[in-house]
């Protein structure tokens, strides 16, 4: 080896930093963030469970619905939209509030909460002789697709109003 040179190696650089493992503050972001994931998750099956019967009460309407248009019974669809009205707000109201409603009063308290009176309408205040009418009689005075609609604005608009 001559003395003039000295025995030197090429600069060694060190290994690039991993991004694994994870330093304590991004294991914190990503806890924070699970739990708020969690959290949207268990609302939305929350609110999934409470509108169950709300669904349900929809498809049985459209069943009823397309039922009448088959057999153009408007009595029969009286007496179903009738008892789909009262099982329908049972499962969002107190019993005591709603079981006992009859007449004007069921009327009234079905418009509550909705943004116009639809049972307070013609087509609407048919809900409550034409599950009583004479099947074999005459229905020109009853409008049933505003029966229908109203109904269907009633099970579709929650009982606070909000969608």
């Amino acid at each position: 080896m001559e003395e003039t040179t000295l025995p030197l190696r090429d600069l060694h650089l060190p290994e690039p930093v991993g991004w694994w493992p994870l330093a304590p503050g991004w294991w914190l972001l990503i806890a924070v963030f699970a739990a708020f994931l969690g959290y949207l998750l268990y609302r939305a099956y929350r609110r999934y469970r409470h509108n169950a019967p709300r669904r349900f009460a929809l498809g049985q309407l459209a069943r009823f619905e397309s039922e009448y248009l088959e057999h153009r019974n408007p009595v029969a669809l009286g007496k179903q939209l009738s008892e789909l009205l009262r099982r329908g707000m049972l499962a969002y109201a107190e019993r005591d509030e709603v079981a006992g409603l009859t007449g004007d009063a069921w009327l009234r308290w079905l418009d509550r909460g909705m943004p116009l009176p639809y049972f307070h309408t013609e087509g609407g205040k048919s809900l409550l002789q034409l599950p009583y009418r004479d099947p074999a009689g005459d229905f020109s005075d009853v409008d049933i697709d505003a029966l229908i609609s109203a109904v269907r604005m009633r099970l579709s608009v929650p009982l606070g109003g909000h969608a």
